[in-house]
């Protein structure tokens, strides 16, 4: 009794007529997909933030492993893998490079939220001070991840410490995007060899914020 032997999968021969115009048909199928379903975001979604990233990653992830499958399950018929694989390059351009840019955009209108940046004199992002007992420091804060177009009103800025012998001052009261503004740190006489934390909050209305959070690090 012989046993069959299995033979490997045969694949169709390449055939540019044919391949080719089904490849252009993928990618356009998944071009047109995405701006159908960015149109539609757009005439259904009214806020300008809730839902967009879901949006921008939609089509990438239907599309990528859709034209995977569709080209691994009609790997015999070369107009139908060559169409998988048009799908495929589509949720990589424009589909994945169009939901980049739209992500980016989220972050600039402050749709991730706002922050603080601190700087000390060197103009370097400041995470950390060190001083003594009875010293003052001084660091610049900035207010980023929004824009003055999105948020053009004032931001109130508050200041707060861990323990009372730590003092964060604020000249200003105010500031708007962009802006830099003096952040005082004092170490009162007597305060204890320790590192600190210390808050400066930005607020504007309800719910819009911008914090940073430094340490203050008291050497004898």
């Amino acid at each position: 009794m012989t046993v069959p032997s299995s033979e490997p999968p045969s694949f169709p021969e390449f055939r540019a007529e044919v391949a080719w115009p089904a490849f252009l048909l993928g990618w356009g199928l998944g071009a047109a997909l995405l701006f159908g379903v960015r149109g539609l975001a757009d005439a259904l979604i009214t806020d300008p933030c809730r839902g967009r990233t879901l949006i921008a990653l939609l089509v990438p992830l239907l599309l990528g492993p859709g034209g995977f499958a569709l080209a691994s399950l009609h790997r015999g018929s070369m107009s139908r893998a060559a169409l998988g694989l048009g799908l495929v390059v589509a949720s990589l351009f424009p589909a994945l490079y169009v939901g980049t840019l739209d992500i980016g955009k989220l972050r600039t209108t402050g749709c991730a939220g706002g922050y603080l940046i601190l700087t000390g004199p060197d103009q370097k992002s400041a995470s950390r001070v060190e001083l003594r007992a009875g010293e003052t420091r001084e660091v610049q804060g900035r207010i980023g991840g929004y824009t003055r177009e999105t948020h053009p009103g004032p931001f109130n800025l508050e200041g707060k410490s861990s323990v009372p012998s730590i003092q964060v001052v604020l000249p200003r009261k105010q500031a708007r995007v962009g802006e830099t503004f003096p952040v005082q740190i004092t170490a009162a006489p007597g305060t204890p060899i320790n590192t600190y934390t210390v808050n400066v909050i930005a607020t504007q209305g309800k719910g819009v914020g911008a914090p940073a959070a430094l340490e203050v690090d008291v050497r004898p």
